[in-house]
């Protein structure tokens, strides 16, 4: 077996490799403690968009100033797009604080 023969072979495994190969993105939505509903259903809207096509989402609940006293709503907040999404996502990391915003993943099923 000549060397380009040998090359060759080897780059179509790898070119096979890859495509059996899944790659997803994580994507971010933010969101605040007050957010309105339509706001809202837009965002979830966004969400099942990413979520059908196979990536991440990370759903952050960002407090400012006094906002912080309002954590219970960014939790029912979650909570919400959570219940909202269960047909599509499992929760991949329940909501948590992290500094000064509440953080939960949702991964496609």
């Amino acid at each position: 077996m000549d060397y380009g023969r040998y090359k060759y072979e080897i780059t179509k495994k790898q070119q096979e490799a890859k495509k059996k190969q899944s790659s997803f993105q994580v994507k971010e939505i933010k969101l605040r403690p007050n957010t309105e509903t339509h706001d809202l259903q837009t965002k979830l809207g966004h969400i099942k968009k990413f979520l059908g096509k196979k990536d991440k989402v990370k759903v952050t609940v960002v407090f400012r100033g006094r906002e912080i006293t309002l954590s219970q709503r960014g939790r029912d907040l979650l909570e919400q797009i959570a219940k909202e999404t269960e047909d599509l996502a499992v929760i991949e990391q329940y909501p948590k604080f992290e500094g000064r915003s509440m953080i939960m993943t949702l991964s496609p099923k």
